[in-house]
């Protein structure tokens, strides 16, 4: 089954917070296909520097993320396009980044994997997830 890790889920597995030992469970399990948004490696970068890591030390991390996966997900023009079309299908505002993410996952057909609020807005009809903070994947 394929995964694609938001941001938030690497960060929490990362920080060994809640949803982190889950996150480990998809890296052991062998049958899991773990996947990444390309935008999610200068985000968490960024958010490990914001932590206090060096910059050295956040693009360290990054790379031994990236290392592991089985594949970044290029967020190009019909993730850009399907993006969009999301954000138009949402009530709520939904920022551009967890847009291109969610996008990302819809393209490979992953479960998307995430501590987010702004992803669980996502109606389950159109991406299935796996919410780290309630550790259920909706219907």
């Amino acid at each position: 089954m394929a995964y694609l890790l938001d941001t938030s889920a690497l960060l929490a597995h990362y920080r060994d917070e809640p949803g982190a030992e889950r996150v480990q469970a998809l890296f052991d399990e062998d049958n899991s296909e773990l996947l990444l948004a390309s935008v999610s490696l200068p985000e968490l970068a960024r958010r490990l520097k914001d932590l206090g890591a060096s910059p050295d030390e956040a693009r360290n991390v990054v790379r031994q993320y990236a290392e592991t996966l089985d594949e970044i997900v290029p967020v190009d023009q019909q993730v850009a396009e399907m993006s969009f079309d999301l954000i138009c299908r949402l009530p709520a505002r939904l920022p551009l980044v967890d847009a291109l993410i969610a996008a990302a996952a819809m393209s490979r057909q992953a479960t998307l994997v995430h501590r987010d609020a702004h992803m669980r807005a996502i109606p389950a009809k159109l991406l299935a997830q796996l919410d780290l903070d309630t550790s259920s994947t909706p219907g």
